[in-house]
């Protein structure tokens, strides 16, 4: 008899197995043209300025020329630069500060589905400057494309969020990095000289982000709308019924109603939070914080300046001209290598792990990175050194914190939070971006070689920080996330509050109504 409840036991674990990978094609499929139209052209757009930098500083030279009678000065070619690079983070802390209202008017699909109109006009815009011989269009084309990476970024992850399951969230999460590190590949392989990235034709390089967009526009509206918006923001219990059956392949679905409105009985109203009462809010106190520098250290860390100026560090680090655009191939591919390899492992390892031991191994390879680039004339073997190093920080980011950040972002709030907090953690993400992309040249400039320890000492600080605060959230349901937090809060949780004010006859207004009128309807349904 042991043996055969031993045999019933491991049936059962194999069978639980199985459920757990068992994802339905309208799930996959939502979450690879999602991506595709999103966060693809994010990572694009992070790396298709880097191939065609000269070529595109000598029209702003030629267009200065043509207008002013003489050619541009350094100091001002080298602003004109940066702005050109850092105002696509400008354009997305702006797509960040709209992504609410979108998403609160349209739900997260229609929100990902009006955003293609932005990328289309970017492309436009980006691809016509030579024609024009206005410069100014590809600096505006960038930032109207940074709008759509800002809306993308907050729509995108809170999407992928509410339709998986919660035994697969942190892996179809991973999705979103998946394909930020496939965009930036693209943009490295048709910025070869031997495709797009020639003289005549850079400006096709940008032309090519309404490929993506059109995709998304022709698949995605065939597929559901998230079910927990469905549910708890337009009160569409059948619609929501639907989605999850879409989604997760089964009829019986009653499960996921009973967890969706288990969640949001520890909430106290159903009302979406602004951003200024999310702040307030004592009992989210500390999972602000750790959004905050957890996304800060995401764009802190020194990874977009690896992105921007692959090209000139593979120049300090001693590499030939020519074989700069092949080299940085390397980068891309095992950007995807790293980033599929956290998706396979981050529900069996956690996501503190990773982070951890992402952050932690980027500021040990920043270190010696430092070291082999102030030492590159010593020996002829040192730049290889200094490219395996630069390797080696991609492998380390896109294995933990390139993509994990967006999943905690889900994790940590509740349904009438998620809104404000993805908009807290866009703009401290945007804001980090522009700092890095309009500061670096000058940190180069004056640090030189040692410019990498500033950001080794941002991934330590970060690893620890997360170290110290960060609890696994792996396989966990919201209420028991902010369990977590409740102690290190000093607060309660909601439902310990509601529960003794429900049976003192004290109500809380409209919201709670609205809560038992949800409640009791879903209930009846299912029932």
């Amino acid at each position: 008899m042991k043996d055969s409840g031993k045999v019933e036991a491991e049936c059962k674990e194999v069978k639980g197995v199985k459920k757990k990978l068992n994802w339905s094609c309208s799930l996959i499929m939502a979450s690879l043209v999602g991506a595709f139209g999103s966060s693809f052209l994010y990572g694009y757009n992070l790396s298709v300025v880097n191939a065609p930098s000269q070529y595109i500083k000598t029209f702003y030279n030629d267009t200065w020329e043509k207008r002013h009678g003489h050619s541009i000065d350094g100091n001002t070619l080298m602003l004109l630069w940066s702005v050109t690079v850092s105002i696509f983070a400008i354009g997305g802390l702006v797509g960040t500060m709209m992504v609410t209202l979108i998403g609160k008017v349209l739900g997260r699909k229609y929100t990902l589905l009006v955003n293609n109109s932005f990328a289309i006009l970017a492309a436009l815009l980006m691809a016509c400057p030579r024609i024009a011989g206005s410069f100014e269009m590809l600096i505006l084309g960038r930032f109207i494309m940074g709008v759509d990476g800002g809306i993308a970024l907050s729509a995108l992850p809170m999407y992928l969020n509410e339709i998986s399951p919660k035994e697969t969230r942190g892996s179809l999460g991973q999705v979103t990095a998946i394909f930020i590190c496939i965009g930036v590949f693209s943009g490295q392989v048709l910025g070869l000289p031997e495709i797009l990235g020639q003289e005549s034709l850079w400006p096709y390089l940008f032309g090519m982000i309404i490929v993506p967009a059109l995709v998304q526009l022709a698949i995605l509206p065939f597929l559901p709308e998230s079910p927990r918006y469905l549910l708890f923001e337009k009160h569409d219990r059948d619609g929501a019924e639907k989605a999850f059956q879409t989604f997760l392949g089964k009829t019986d679905v009653s499960e996921e109603i009973e967890g969706a409105l288990a969640e949001s009985r520890v909430q106290r109203n159903i009302r979406l939070v602004s951003v200024w009462e999310l702040l307030t809010r004592r009992s989210a106190r500390w999972q602000i914080i750790t959004v905050i520098i957890t996304m800060a250290c995401y764009q802190l860390c020194g990874l977009n300046a690896i992105w921007f100026y692959t090209n000139n560090i593979f120049s300090t680090a001693g590499i030939s001209t020519e074989k700069i655009p092949y080299i940085t191939l390397s980068t891309g591919g095992i950007e995807i290598l790293a980033s599929i390899f956290s998706g396979l492992v981050i529900e069996r390892l956690g996501r503190k792990p990773l982070l951890i031991g992402g952050f932690g191994l980027m500021a040990l390879f920043f270190g010696i990175l430092t070291v082999t680039l102030t030492l590159q004339d010593k020996a002829s073997w040192i730049p290889y050194l200094s490219i395996i190093c630069i390797l080696s920080i991609i492998a380390s980011f896109c294995s933990g914190p390139g993509g994990i950040p967006f999943i905690l972002t889900g994790e940590f709030f509740q349904q009438s939070q998620r809104p404000a907090a993805f908009m807290i953690a866009g703009t401290v993400n945007w804001l980090s971006n522009f700092a890095v992309g309009l500061l670096f040249p000058y940190i180069v400039a004056g640090l030189k070689t040692y410019c990498f320890l500033v950001f080794a000492v941002i991934c330590l600080l970060g690893a620890t920080y997360l170290y110290f605060v960060l609890p696994e959230t792996k396989n966990k349901t919201y209420a028991e996330i902010s369990q977590a937090f409740a102690k290190r809060n000093k607060e309660n949780l909601p439902e310990e509050k509601i529960e003794p004010a429900r049976a003192n006859g004290q109500a809380n207004g409209k919201s709670e109504l609205e809560f038992s009128t949800l409640d009791n309807h879903v209930q009846n349904k299912i029932s």
